[in-house]
């Protein structure tokens, strides 16, 4: 069964935004529900799932959901009689960085992180990456879009400007801030990103970024190597963003879990959706499984 967030205004309805992966489950025989993201937000889980049918194994594809709530969605979703195939304890891991970099360190930028947002605790991780530019974020986002006072550092020996970004991001964050601060250091890369989806571990899909859909990866991108590193993290469904550094290596920007993960709108529905269907153990779906009632657009 496929779970899909409700539309704010047309509650029976999937938010427009997954209408097509919704559409294209129907189309393959599987079940989809619907779920209450912003009740889930809010940690209003049993508001969250109330839609939900019991009696299935589950793959989320929806908004964003910190760890917490994820969790407690996940608990919800199992006094149903529903199994997330992917759990809380694996969400965490993969949706925040601490549970992914080492696996990744050599093909990632070298990052540090604290525990919360004390001050100490960022001097500490500042200065035991020496000097030079680093990107600031928390455990599962950055803020990019606001990158010279919330996200770059110029310079980690620079620590009254390092700190002036660290209380910008915290103050952009706020209540949404993840663990505490990761500094990473900075790379120059070059192009665009690319976006690849792992299912247990094998790359089943390489797609471009959501925020550059038009601008597909280059044929020459060779993720061999990086595999055996995906699949010792053991978790069921991520995917890895990656971006060509300026001397034409490619290096992991992003892992994340994903059911939550965007797919950029360059790449048919189908072709995620049939990835899905198709690579998790539970195997092909039977063509005749009918669709939930209540997804059913009204």
């Amino acid at each position: 069964m496929f779970l899909f967030p409700g539309d704010v205004v047309r509650p029976r309805r999937v938010d427009e935004h997954f209408a097509g992966e919704a559409e294209a489950a129907r189309a393959a025989g599987c079940p989809v529900a619907l779920v209450d993201h912003d009740a889930a937000a809010r940690g209003e889980v049993a508001d969250a799932v109330a839609r939900v049918p019991g009696g299935a194994t589950a793959v989320y594809r929806g908004w964003m959901l910190s760890s917490r709530r994820y969790a407690e969605l996940d608990s919800a979703l199992a006094g149903r009689g529903v199994r997330l195939h992917t759990d809380g304890e694996r969400y965490r891991r993969a949706h925040e960085l601490p549970g992914w970099y080492d696996a990744l360190s050599a093909f990632t930028p070298a990052s540090r992180w604290t525990t919360g947002t004390d001050r100490r605790d960022f001097e500490a991780v500042r200065a035991g990456l020496g000097s030079g530019p680093a990107v600031l974020r928390d455990y599962s986002k950055s803020m990019k879009h606001y990158w010279l006072e919330a996200a770059y550092i110029p310079d980690l020996a620079d620590a009254v400007q390092a700190w002036a970004v660290a209380e910008r991001m915290v103050q952009l964050r706020g209540d949404d801030l993840a663990g505490g601060f990761v500094v990473r250091r900075f790379e120059e890369f070059t192009g665009a990103e690319a976006r690849s989806w792992w299912i247990d571990g094998v790359r089943r899909l390489v797609t471009a970024h959501p925020d550059t859909p038009d601008e597909l990866p280059p044929p020459d991108l060779d993720l061999t190597g990086l595999q055996p590193a995906i699949a010792a993290l053991a978790l069921p469904f991520v995917t890895v963003d990656l971006a060509r550094r300026a001397d034409g290596t490619w290096r992991v920007i992003e892992l994340g879990d994903g059911q939550v993960s965007d797919r950029p709108a360059s790449t048919p529905p189908a072709d995620l959706i049939n990835a899905l269907i198709q690579n998790f153990p539970e195997g092909t779906v039977s063509g005749n499984s009918p669709s939930i009632t209540e997804a059913q657009p009204r």
